[in-house]
């Protein structure tokens, strides 16, 4: 295999009546002797593992390893309780670890298993909608630093993703829009007319086809560009102004928000700051900020959060002598990307975005 066959994306299987990929699966990747590990946390130890072993080839033997839930112990810390279990247990080589969870579970499992013995194999099976539309597709691992987003990490495939819609009826409401913000960016990327069929029907009403459709925009993405080198780069739009955002809600909100939550508000920012850098008009942006002002948190971005914000875009993974190239947005299907943005702009389209807020309350 040469080395671009390598980094192409993984298979998604879909659950169907009757179906058994992933004991098939399981019965051709493990072979005598080799070990399987399954990480969860508190949550889907306990709504979803019992699910999954029934789901698993007779008689395989597990090793269960938890770790706590929440963007909070998305850290280093974390993979060292997870190598510790693995070396404990005798994990080797070839050794498999399966990732129940949602986007911490899958992005701190795929990590762990991507350096520990210079990399193990790993299985995503997603639980929330957010891992199931977008975090457990495309290879990217990582943990944060401190409050900064993601910062270390790596590109490492999963041998596999297996998406069971039927976990999403153990989520709550506020977890069901965390994924569906994705879901809506992928389509204002990629598929207009989706975008707009998901905004007016809600996440309430989603069906696997809707998280069909994310998967296949997503992973064509990745298959084109699995390092980020080009096309991949649209897929941050949202994110360099809603990390930011969500850092800042981590370090000082006692309910800090969810990811999806601050890249609707991180969408809705660039959107505006796409206005001000004369790349979209009024005319493109207003009705794709009606859509986003649905399903928006009405968070309260006072000046010292828009000064925090800005301090902490410079601090972006993507950025680079410390100014970020944001992705932005020109029209519907058109992003540009590694756009320089003065920081004055950047405040007054934040600014914006707390009158837009304010006179939505």
């Amino acid at each position: 295999m040469n080395s671009q066959e390598s980094t192409l994306n993984h298979p998604v299987f879909y659950d169907e009546p009757g179906s058994r990929h992933l004991a098939s699966f399981l019965g051709y990747h493990v072979k005598e002797n080799e070990k399987v590990f399954v990480l969860v946390d508190e949550n889907t130890q306990h709504h979803c593992l019992p699910s999954l072993l029934d789901k698993l080839p007779d008689n395989l033997p597990i090793s269960v390893i938890e770790m706590q839930s929440g963007e909070k112990h998305k850290t280093i810390q974390t993979c060292l309780h997870i190598w510790e279990q693995l070396n404990d247990n005798l994990a080797d080589r070839n050794s498999i670890i399966i990732n129940l969870g949602g986007g911490v579970v899958c992005d701190v499992g795929g990590f762990a298993a991507s350096v520990y013995k210079r990399g193990i194999r790993f299985i995503h099976i997603p639980t929330t909608l957010m891992a199931m539309a977008d975090a457990s597709i495309g290879g990217k691992t990582g943990v944060d630093l401190h409050s900064l987003k993601n910062i270390v990490g790596t590109f490492q495939q999963p041998i596999g993703v297996f998406v069971y819609p039927h976990f999403l009826k153990t989520l709550p409401d506020r977890e069901l829009y965390n994924g569906f913000a994705e879901m809506l960016k992928h389509g204002l990327l990629f598929e207009y007319n989706y975008f707009m069929q998901l905004a007016e029907a809600g996440p309430e009403n989603l069906t696997t086809d809707d998280i069909r459709i994310s998967v296949e925009i997503k992973s064509d993405i990745v298959q084109k560009d699995p390092k980020e080198k080009g096309i991949r780069k649209t897929l941050n739009f949202g994110h360099t102004i809603g990390h930011a955002l969500e850092s800042h809600s981590l370090l000082h909100d006692e309910e800090p928000l969810l990811h999806g939550e601050a890249v609707v508000l991180g969408m809705m920012a660039e959107l505006l700051l796409s206005e001000k850098k004369h790349i979209a008009t009024q005319a493109d942006v207003d009705p794709v900020l009606s859509y986003l002002l649905d399903y928006a948190v009405l968070y309260n971005i006072t000046d010292s959060c828009i000064e925090s914000i800005i301090t902490l875009i410079s601090n972006d993974k993507k950025s680079f002598h410390g100014a970020a190239g944001f992705s932005l947005f020109r029209k519907p299907g058109y992003i540009l990307t590694g756009i320089e943005c003065d920081t004055e702009l950047v405040r007054q389209s934040l600014a914006e975005l707390k009158n837009v807020l304010q006179n939505n309350h």
